[in-house]
């Protein structure tokens, strides 16, 4: 067990989380009893029973009362709904290890729709991007992603762009999405995916999303087709 002794639930959710994914506890396993959590952390039960609700939120535990807390064997990917990041990152942050596989890198003018989503000229150049995003060799979502050709460099080359958008946007750019405009739909097509088995899947959550920078430009307008059952959206909320 850590020897770290955070006084808040989140602080303590944290902590547990790095001890799951470090292997201490196996997928299956029984979490000490709230009552010794509270002793090793030096808070209340209630303080710890918070800090338990939130990672069943996230999918890593999971409470059967009057048995105890378990170790999800295999969570899935989550998100908070009120989080701005990138999808390899929940991906990561979910203990397992993300993957993109870029299957169209394309700049192209904007046709009349997307220029009015965007609230752009009808003339601005964008660079279309189509990806699969991968957890442990698995496809979990599929996103169309919109970037106003301003956003890069003239001497920008579109093989630049590896895994995630927002890591290339803050490392090569300086660039920092901030906030975003989103809307979430549930969506049962056969024609979202590609690639082995993409046939096969007709269930979807679409986060149809307008993302801005610290200045409050448009960055990037992305349309990520979530898997259902492979990835899910939460929202833990605050008195």
């Amino acid at each position: 067990m850590p020897g770290k002794k955070p006084g808040l639930s989140g602080g303590i959710a944290a902590s547990i989380k790095s001890v799951i994914r470090a292997g201490e506890w196996q997928p299956g396993d029984k979490l000490p009893t709230e009552a010794a959590l509270g002793e090793t952390y030096g808070v209340s039960r209630p303080t710890v029973r918070t800090a338990l609700k939130e990672l069943e939120v996230l999918g890593l535990v999971r409470t059967q009362h009057g048995i105890g807390t378990f170790v999800v064997s295999r969570p899935k990917i989550r998100s908070g709904i009120e989080r701005l990041a990138s999808i390899t990152d929940s991906v990561r942050e979910s203990g397992k290890l993300p993957g993109m596989i870029y299957g169209r890198r394309t700049i192209r003018p904007v046709t009349l729709d997307e220029a009015e989503k965007m609230s752009l000229p009808s003339n601005t150049d964008v660079l279309e991007l189509r990806r699969q995003v991968t957890a442990d060799g698995e496809t979990v979502a599929y996103t169309y992603d919109l970037i106003p050709m301003h956003v890069f460099p003239q001497d920008f080359e579109s093989s630049e762009l590896q895994g995630s958008v927002f890591h290339y946007f803050e490392t090569k750019l300086g660039v920092h999405a901030t906030w975003s405009v989103a809307e979430i739909h549930a969506i049962e097509s056969s024609h979202v995916g590609w690639g082995p088995d993409a046939d096969k899947r007709r269930l979807y959550v679409l986060l149809d999303q307008l993302q801005y920078d610290q200045n409050d430009r448009l960055v990037m307008y992305t349309r990520a087709y979530f898997i259902e059952g492979r990835y899910a959206f939460t929202l833990i909320r605050r008195a």
